[in-house]
């Protein structure tokens, strides 16, 4: 019995130095967040091949992201071994569509280590100046084809929106703001994309109303602005506008949005500021004259008319957008209703190739930036977009599953459990910024790295450059 007793003291100590480390630890936020039991989650990650091949599912199975996507994402991250054994295990005969990517023969020389012009930051700008076409006095070539899409301060917690900055700054990468203005969090080192949404946070007035003078103050004041987009809509969920809780609103996102405390902020489905394609260019121009910005508009695909008015409106006169960014039906958000999100906009394929054609058709697009998002944070997939017309490609999920989401889908609860989605303090405590932005930098990099590598396979040295013919649909 007396031996027994020792062991149970032995075990209860180990416990409690386990505890201890977990919560001082900053290497994994699952552990900080839940000590101890948080090692479960590790340890059926680790035998969940074995689990599964017998049990559950495989690892192709899970949406949004596959098993086998989001352990592509957290090895890169991690700069760990990201590679996969004993071939694909896709059903290559299925009838679902499967892309093959032809590779040539002779492919594209990369420089090696030990090369003078080997970089290990893989850096890979836009093959476009973004507002070069329009004229904007600051006109500038983003230096990664790879930026962070909107994820406004309020839908994420402080600490991750300060690591996607500073990942950003890392790797040398675009931040937008999403629709919740620019907060201290924000300003880390990384060049913005200033995102205005109907509610036109940070640039209202006391009405909610869009205020220039407010924005120009704002750009005047925050020089990592580089661009703004104006968001008519997103993948997820459009058409609708969006609604932050009282409970989430502190005093900091009170002053950072220019909203009252109190009372839930909800945004409307509606521009104010604007009401049809004509009012809508009028008001870009006034943007871009006043602050020199590229301006650019961001949006869902539904009907086409919208589209077709807005090129041939662009091919008529001396007013038109700098970059187009769409957002496929894939999108992400923190909330929506399923109905919106399983039903509401088209497929990212299937929406970028119209909106593409519609520019094209009015010889507009060598002149206009497009940007495409929607699952698209995978190497694969980044090129099939950019070889449909794409310049860059946005990331979220993506991004939110480098500095530590576990795509547990709570993110409208306010509890997630990374610290990712949340303002609990306990919760945000778990995610270290400053080693996340290194995990998010990793995989940016590695992310531009295989972009190249497929360029290269193609027999191109850059990943614009790769056209739809060297895709091939089983």
């Amino acid at each position: 019995m007396h031996w027994l007793l020792i062991l149970a003291l032995v075990i209860f100590l180990a416990l409690i130095a386990v505890a201890i480390y977990d919560i001082t630890q900053k290497k994994h936020a699952i552990l900080r967040n839940f000590p101890i039991l948080g090692h479960f989650r590790y340890w059926l990650e680790t035998i969940g091949p074995e689990l599964r091949q017998y049990i559950v599912t495989d690892n192709d199975s899970e949406r949004p992201f596959s098993r086998d996507q989001r352990r592509w994402i957290y090895a890169s991250s991690k700069n760990e071994n990201n590679y996969f054994g004993f071939g694909t295990d896709n059903n290559l005969d299925s009838a679902a569509p499967y892309y093959v990517i032809k590779h040539r023969a002779f492919p594209h020389p990369l420089p090696h280590q030990g090369d003078p012009d080997y970089d290990l930051n893989y850096p890979v700008p836009c093959a476009k100046v973004l507002g070069e076409a329009r004229g904007r006095r600051r006109a500038f070539r983003p230096e990664s084809v790879v930026c962070v899409s909107a994820m406004s301060y309020g839908s994420l917690g402080k600490a991750a929106v300060e690591a996607l900055n500073k990942g950003c700054a890392l790797s040398g990468c675009l931040h937008n703001t999403g629709e919740g203005g620019v907060s201290d969090h924000h300003l880390h080192g990384a060049g913005l994309v200033l995102q205005l949404g109907t509610a036109y946070f940070g640039c209202r007035d006391e009405k909610g109303r869009f205020s220039m003078e407010k924005l120009e103050a704002l750009v005047e004041t925050h020089p990592q602005i580089k661009a703004i987009e104006i968001k008519l809509s997103q993948g997820a969920k459009p058409a609708l506008g969006g609604i932050l809780p009282k409970e989430k609103i502190t005093e900091e996102i009170a002053r950072v949005r220019g909203i009252p405390m109190g009372i839930d902020c909800v945004s409307p489905s509606y521009h104010t500021a604007f009401r049809d394609v004509n009012s809508l260019l009028e008001f870009v121009e006034l943007i871009g004259g006043k602050t020199g910005l590229p301006v650019g508009i961001k949006s869902a695909v539904g009907d086409l008319s919208f589209w077709e008015e807005l090129t041939t409106q662009m091919a008529t006169r001396s007013q038109g957008v700098d970059f187009v960014a769409i957002d496929g039906g894939e999108g992400g958000t923190g909330a929506a209703p399923l109905v919106f999100s399983d039903h509401v906009s088209l497929p990212f394929r299937e929406g970028f190739a119209r909106v593409y054609q519609c520019f094209k058709a009015q010889g507009l697009d060598e002149g206009v930036v497009f940007v495409g998002a929607g699952r698209l944070g995978l190497p694969g997939e980044a090129l099939m977009a950019m070889a449909m017309g794409c310049d860059m490609i946005g990331v979220a999920r993506e991004a939110m599953l480098a500095i530590g989401c576990i795509q547990a889908q709570r993110c409208h609860t306010g509890h997630c459990p990374a610290g990712v989605a949340t303002h609990h303090p306990w919760l945000m405590r778990g995610l270290d910024p400053t080693l996340k932005a290194a995990r998010l930098a990793n995989y940016m990099v590695t992310f531009r790295k295989e972009l190249l590598k497929l360029a290269a396979a193609c027999g191109v040295d850059h990943p614009s450059k790769v056209t739809e013919d060297q895709f091939e649909w089983l």
